[in-house]
């Protein structure tokens, strides 16, 4: 595949297939994130803003085009397929499409049967195959399965990103352009939910929450982005194991755990200067509303680079797959409230990681 003209003649796009299909076969996927790749393939700093240069996704895009285009060409029908699937940098590999069986008997033949495929010989190429193999019958995602019953709901989600003043007393323009600022990471999380539904042929429509109505809600699906500024947020996971709490005295913050009261690990502090804040947490959950009966999804975080790590998390398969460590078999049938952490990297949050779950 890389010889071919569609990858030959450039430097990027052939750098990162191999890359990412290398350590998909060796085992090594935790080296397949956006951040990772940009690093080791593209040469970037550790702390560099994947947003604000989006070389892996935008070389990811154009991979996929290529992939599709040379298997549409005339004599690699019967190749095994290399698969890259939108929202995760982890490639598939699936057998090709069997052939027509022909109903005309063969003729007897001495000569001794050949093997379908040329087989290399060597202890790398048989692990390599071994792999492979195992990656054919692989079963569908973590992220696949979370978002399943979202995705196959009738109608469009509706994706409600808060806001920091409500729009109630809203009356001129400058008083409704106020209103409309969003913070940069809710933004960014957004953005990332969206194209994941646009990659699944999912109907989406977006609403700014302090200005819709709480009756919208039973609509269908939803997607609640932020915490303290969002209101429908913080009423769902009220009544949850994990829930937020804020003193507006202190400007602490934290999540409670209902389960255990007194600890107070998941905190922070409105007041610190954010260099010197480490850790931010959040709270991605996936449950029944039981004011609404339908099903809603909260990307929350404490402080913004909690909501950035949300977002990360809600659409990474390699991420999600962290849920399938603990979660119970049937976890993708249940309702389920997850607690994440991320290291702070600068102005932008690190990879987030699962502390805390609950399933029910």
């Amino acid at each position: 595949m890389l010889a071919s003209p569609l990858f030959k003649n450039s430097k990027r796009y052939p750098n990162l297939l191999r890359f990412v299909v290398e350590r998909a076969l060796d085992g090594h996927t935790d080296a397949l994130k956006e951040r990772t790749l940009g690093i080791d393939v593209f040469g970037r700093e550790p702390d560099y803003d994947t947003n604000l240069d989006p070389v892996v996704r935008t070389t990811a895009v154009e991979i996929r085009k290529r992939i599709a285009q040379y298997y549409r060409e005339e004599g690699h029908q019967s190749e095994i397929r290399i698969e890259f699937p939108p929202g995760t940098y982890m490639p598939e590999f699936r057998t090709p499409p069997k052939p027509a069986v022909s109903t005309v008997a063969p003729e007897p033949s001495a000569k001794k049967p050949r093997f379908l495929f040329p087989i290399a010989i060597g202890t790398s190429s048989i692990a390599a195959a071994g792999v492979l193999f195992a990656t054919l019958t692989a079963r569908e995602s973590a992220l696949d399965r979370f978002w399943a019953p979202v995705v196959a709901s009738d109608g469009p989600v509706s994706v409600y990103i808060g806001s920091e003043k409500g729009g109630e007393d809203a009356t001129s323009v400058k008083d409704l352009r106020a209103v409309e600022q969003v913070a940069f990471s809710d933004a960014t999380t957004l953005a990332k939910v969206t194209a994941f539904f646009a990659a699944k042929g999912k109907s989406y429509r977006i609403r700014l929450q302090p200005s819709s109505r709480v009756e919208d809600l039973k609509d269908g699906p939803a997607v609640l982005i932020g915490a303290f500024n969002n209101s429908w947020a913080l009423r769902l996971t009220d009544q949850m194991r994990f829930s937020f709490a804020r003193n507006a005295q202190t400007q602490v913050f934290g999540i409670r755990d209902r389960d255990h009261p007194d600890s107070r690990t998941w905190s922070g502090d409105d007041s610190v200067p954010y260099r010197d804040m480490k850790q931010d947490f959040a709270i991605v959950s996936r449950v029944i509303d039981p004011a609404t009966g339908k099903m809603v999804v909260t990307a929350s975080g404490l402080a913004q680079f909690g909501t950035e790590a949300a977002g990360e998390f809600l659409t990474s398969a390699e991420d999600m797959r962290q849920i399938e460590q603990t979660a119970p078999h049937s976890w993708s049938r249940m309702n389920m409230e997850i607690v994440l952490v991320t290291d702070v990297i600068g102005r932008r949050a690190g990879p987030p990681r699962v502390v805390a779950a609950h399933y029910w």
